[in-house]
């Protein structure tokens, strides 16, 4: 009896101690977007991805111009010869059908590595907002469906980091 009172004295302690526990949330999203850093970067992706598409136009001229000129020159050519504009026009096509994922592949890698420290500097600073606030946990705000009730840390965040406050839309701000 005596280590069934002491058990449940025990248990009552665990979760008086886990409740007294500060839980915030923050939108890692608006975090990053609002961060100068993100702007440069989207301006440095919008710019590469404006690069890959030129590229890929110009391997789309080059194969249509080979075209034209193998079309046109075709009856003055050898059977040989033929057969070899031939191959070079279907390996030429063949890289233009390729390279849409390939241009697709290189901009994902262009992007994680421009946005991993982006991200890394932005949960750094939640981390020391936590810390200095004695938040014991920080949530995303998108990834939390359901949870207990907690306080908006973005404002903090924002702080530590830097980053001008802007206010909310008019039909945007929170109720308390």
């Amino acid at each position: 009896m005596k280590k069934l009172i002491v058990a449940a004295a025990m248990t009552l302690i665990v979760f008086g101690a886990s409740a007294q526990q500060k839980i915030g949330y923050v939108s890692t999203d608006e975090l990053i977007g609002s961060m100068p850093e993100a702007e440069k970067a989207d301006a440095e992706l919008k710019e590469y991805q404006a690069s890959l598409a030129q590229q890929g136009q110009d391997m789309m001229k080059e194969l249509n111009d080979k075209d034209s000129l193998f079309v046109r020159d075709s009856a003055k050519l050898s059977p040989s010869m033929k057969e070899i504009k031939k191959n070079e026009l279907i390996s030429l096509y063949q890289r233009v059908q390729n390279w849409n994922q390939q241009a697709q592949e290189m901009y994902q890698q262009e992007a994680q590595k421009k946005i991993a420290p982006i991200k890394s500097k932005a949960l750094e600073s939640i981390r020391a907002v936590a810390k200095e606030n004695g938040y014991a946990y920080i949530l995303d705000v998108n990834s939390v469906i359901v949870g207990p009730a907690g306080d908006d840390v973005i404002a903090l965040v924002k702080t530590k980091m830097g980053i001008k406050q802007t206010p909310a839309p008019a039909g945007m701000q929170k109720k308390p």
